[in-house]
């Protein structure tokens, strides 16, 4: 080993003083040959990535000045402004390098690239209005106002178009980061799971390291020995690019710190999960305390200023989508009312915020007396076991297919949502009988208002069984922010679009 390297056998404390060496096992999906140009292959991809983020930032900064000059002054146009104009795109590059905008790990990652491109905007109007004030230089307003945030958005829409290409090449398995996962068998497996569980994040697990007496879970190829293998020699062996190392109380402190610095000289990173699931990023938070790293865990918002926002933004929202949605709601009842016998609208009673129960509105899709003939339907239930679903129900009418395809058939909810009985985004407005049926963790639930759309919505709609329902509501109660709720309401025109899992 060479001099400076930690010495495998420290990395991994035995219990009564034994020495514990671990042992490497292969995923069943990985080749016996590993390709010794994985290395090269991602140090190609990441400077294609970084080149090609540096000319969609220079030329969404250019695209933004040239409109902004032309726009504020025209034809008549002095040096000073395209002398200006000339260092903005200079300037804009720096913001967002300072702004982590081109670190590798942000790469295709989405949030964080657009986060840091807004960030780079902010800090560019600091600048400009900095260098204006301390020079006494006269910049026009008009100026700045269009030329930092056209920039702004030129520069998220390059980022997208290059998120798309890298979500494309990960489906068909390029540009991936090798992983070696460490840990215990429970804590392997579970890690393994949820780093595959999205190709478009770019992680592939090839090989896993468990101490001795360890065994996988399912059975799988023909492992390589069952031998004392060592961290680093796995490292070296599969050629990873990052090592991952699960919740493991004999991988900590001094020995993990160790690891760190030999993996530091092989240029390999080193990521560490603290085994907690389904929480969302801005809620966990790295504090340093007597020396130590203590991961901070944030309690939810399901009070407050954050509530008092989303309810303004649900009334305004839906106010505007109401009267933009008018003439279509009018066609649509007097299309229900001449096709089929019954009322328009269809009202049944929801569980919203804190139990209170409530009558939802929906336009009728079903004949009047669907919920008499549910009982004889029930053997033919396709649902999840709690909610009764069928593909070809007898009792939507001709209309009905079309409401539901579309999701036409919810827009009266919008009026549940200036009453303030729904959000706009929540979790399913769930029936009293599935409310009985509930665990203590699943009434966590009703933290929140229930919503026109959701998670749910954007992630199968009808195909989601019950557990992957209730996971889906329960991370949306736990992790909501306004940002959130943008990104589902964009979705759910994808998804409404696309009709996926309506029926």
């Amino acid at each position: 080993m060479s001099e400076g390297l930690a010495d495998p056998a420290d990395l991994r404390p035995a219990p009564s003083g034994e020495r514990r060496r671990p042992v490497w096992v292969v995923p069943e999906d990985v080749p016996a040959v590993v390709p010794r140009s994985a290395r090269f292959t991602e140090a190609r991809w990441v400077a294609k990535y970084r080149w090609a983020a540096l000319a969609g930032d220079l030329v969404s900064a250019l695209f933004g000045v040239s409109l902004a000059l032309v726009v504020r002054f025209g034809a008549q146009i002095n040096l000073g402004y395209v002398l200006l104009g000339a260092a903005v795109p200079v300037a804009w590059l720096v913001c967002v390098a300072l702004e982590r905008g081109y670190e590798t790990r942000y790469f295709g990652t989405g949030p964080e690239e657009f986060r840091s491109v807004i960030r780079a905007a902010v800090a560019l109007t600091a600048v400009v209005a900095v260098t204006s004030y301390a020079t006494k230089s006269q910049v026009a307003r008009g100026f700045v106002v269009l030329a930092v945030p056209m920039t702004c958005l030129a520069a998220m829409f390059a980022r997208w178009l290059l998120h798309r290409q890298i979500s494309k090449r990960r489906f068909a398995g390029r540009c991936m980061r090798r992983v070696l996962v460490v840990g215990r068998n429970d804590q392997v497996t579970t890690l393994h799971r949820h780093l595959e569980e999205r190709k478009t994040d770019g992680y592939v697990v090839v090989a896993s390291c468990m101490p001795r007496g360890d065994t996988p879970d399912e059975p799988g190829p023909e492992r390589l020995g069952r031998a004392e293998m060592d961290i680093l020699k796995a490292v070296d062996e599969w050629d990873v690019e990052v090592v991952a190392v699960a919740a493991d109380p004999e991988l900590t402190g001094h020995s993990l710190r160790k690891l760190s610095w030999a993996l530091e000289q092989r240029a390999v990173d080193l990521i560490v999960s603290p085994g907690i699931v389904e929480v969302a990023g801005p809620r966990i938070s790295i504090r340093p305390v007597a020396g130590l790293s203590l991961l901070h865990l944030e309690r939810p918002s399901v009070s407050g200023g954050p509530h008092v926002l989303k309810n303004i933004f649900d009334r305004v929202v839906g106010c505007l989508l109401v009267l933009a949605l008018t003439p279509l709601l009018i066609v649509t009842a007097v299309l229900v009312k001449l096709t089929s016998r019954g009322p328009v609208l269809f009202r049944q009673t929801r569980v919203g915020r804190g139990g209170v129960q409530f009558r939802m509105l929906k336009f009728r899709t079903m004949v009047a007396d669907a919920e008499e003939r549910k009982a004889e339907l029930h053997a033919l239930n396709e649902g999840n076991g709690i909610l009764f679903k069928l593909r070809d129900d007898p009792r939507v009418t001709r209309i009905g297919r079309y409401l539901r395809r579309f999701s036409i058939d919810e827009l009266p909810q919008l009026v549940n949502v200036l009453r303030g009985d729904m959000s706009l985004v929540g979790p399913r407005p769930p029936l009293p009988a599935e409310v009985a049926q509930y665990q203590l963790d699943d009434a966590r639930r009703m933290l929140v208002k229930p919503g026109l759309t959701g998670l749910w919505q954007v992630s199968g709609r009808s195909d989601l069984t019950w557990e992957e329902s209730v996971r889906l509501d329960l991370r949306y109660a736990d992790n909501w922010s306004i940002a959130l709720d943008l990104l589902i309401l964009w979705k759910t025109a994808r998804a409404v679009l696309g009709s996926d899992g309506a029926y």
